[in-house]
This record gives C-alpha cells, sequence and structure tokens, in this order.
C-alpha cells in the first residue's frame, strides 16, 4: 500500500499516514488518473514534455487540474488551472504563484517541495490540512505534482492535480503541508525531512472568474 511519511517534524513517533485514509468523501482517483496520463506519455522512462499534454486526455479530471511554470528556486505559477482551485482561491488562478494556496508555514515547505520535484526530478504527492477554524473540521486535500519538460528541454513544468473537500468557510482557502512523499521518475525515492528556505516570469494579465463549467484556458507563449 502507498504512503506518506509525516513532515509535522516529530521525529518520535515514525507516523506513516496511509494514502487511502481520507476522512471525506474526496476521492484519490483524480490523481491516479492523472498520474496514468502521464506515465502513458513517458518514452523510454524519459519526462514527458509540457507540449504533449492534452486536455481531452484529462477530461474527467480537468475541474481539479493545474499546469505549473517554475520561475525562479521554490516558485511556481499557474499556467493552467481547473475550476475546484478557482473555486477554492475565491477568483481565477492563472498567472498566480502556486504557494497563494498555503500558509505562511505552508509556504516554506512547498518550496522545496518544488525543487525536488524539478531538480530530481521526481513525483510528489502531498496530504495537506487546511486552517483550523473555530467550530468546524479542518479542510482535507490531496495534491500531486508530475514534472514535464519545457520545449527546450529543462524540467520546469508540471503537471498537477489539488483535489479538497469543498470549505465552508470564505475563500480564499489556505493549506499547510500534512505529509508528503515522493518518487523519482526512475523508482523510489525519499522524502527528505527538513526543509530549507524556501526568470521567465508570466506577463498575462488575470482573467475574471465567470464560475462556468470546468476548464483550462490555454496561454500562448
Amino acid at each position: 500500500m502507498p504512503v506518506l511519511t509525516s513532515n509535522t517534524g516529530d521525529t518520535r513517533t515514525g507516523e506513516v499516514i496511509p494514502m487511502d485514509r481520507f476522512r471525506s468523501n474526496v476521492s484519490l482517483s483524480p490523481l491516479r488518473q492523472a498520474e496514468a496520463y502521464w506515465n502513458a506519455l513517458r518514452q523510454d522512462a524519459s519526462v514527458p514534455r509540457r507540449s504533449q499534454i492534452d486536455p481531452r486526455g484529462l477530461e474527467n479530471v480537468l475541474e481539479y487540474a493545474f499546469i505549473l511554470e517554475r520561475i525562479a528556486p521554490g516558485v511556481a505559477r499557474f499556467r493552467l488551472a481547473g475550476q475546484h482551485l478557482s473555486l477554492l482561491a475565491g477568483m481565477e488562478v492563472r498567472g498566480m504563484p502556486l504557494t497563494a494556496f498555503f500558509t505562511p508555514s505552508g509556504r516554506n515547505e512547498i518550496g522545496p517541495v518544488l525543487e525536488h520535484v524539478f531538480d530530481t526530478p521526481a513525483v510528489a504527492e502531498l496530504t495537506l490540512m487546511g486552517e483550523p477554524q473555530r467550530g468546524k473540521p479542518m479542510t482535507e486535500a490531496r495534491m500531486i505534482l508530475l514534472p514535464l519538460q519545457s520545449d527546450l528541454g529543462d524540467v520546469s513544468r508540471a503537471l498537477g492535480v489539488l483535489v479538497a473537500e469543498m470549505p465552508v468557510a470564505k475563500v480564499p482557502f489556505r493549506f499547510n503541508v500534512a505529509a508528503s512523499s515522493f518518487r523519482s521518475v526512475n523508482g523510489a525515492y525519499p522524502a527528505p525531512h527538513q526543509f530549507a528556505d524556501a526568470s521567465d516570469g508570466l506577463a498575462e494579465d488575470r482573467a475574471p472568474f465567470d464560475g462556468n463549467a470546468p476548464h483550462l484556458r490555454l496561454i500562448k507563449s
């Protein structure tokens, strides 16, 4: 059974969190479908190219899917994003950094995760917990990041999926990293237990979020 190792910093328990222990009804299926699609694009165990990604191949998970572009060490921005992410953010997320979905402490952890995805390269799978709210259960989420090559051949893009329980509180909604696991493109890879501190930027203006059916919006560079 796949597992996630705890990133809470408590080394006394050595807690291992099964990936199928998801309290809510949020399904892990979109993560598995995206990973299967990504694997199908690989040739000779290489990292797929961004140009190979066709939204039609992700039709069943488009509302949860996104494409990231690495713009600086530990920083990546959304090039494409599905409606589920816009609903969590309360706005169109295209052009925003991935860190916009994280608390200050969560941002210190997601930066090294991104570096690990791009530099190893590796697949990252995260368990996320929403900010505590008085009288309300914490929102739980799952995320997967799958490395991609740019047209230049460098690993500076990522296909991702984020599935979260829809919060009952006001948006935007932010998360902490509860646990993470990594798998190199060539096999298992141990997750780091310590996180360090976390330029081709996006110049496009943000498009208004109109609440229409799930889709990915193509941005031509």
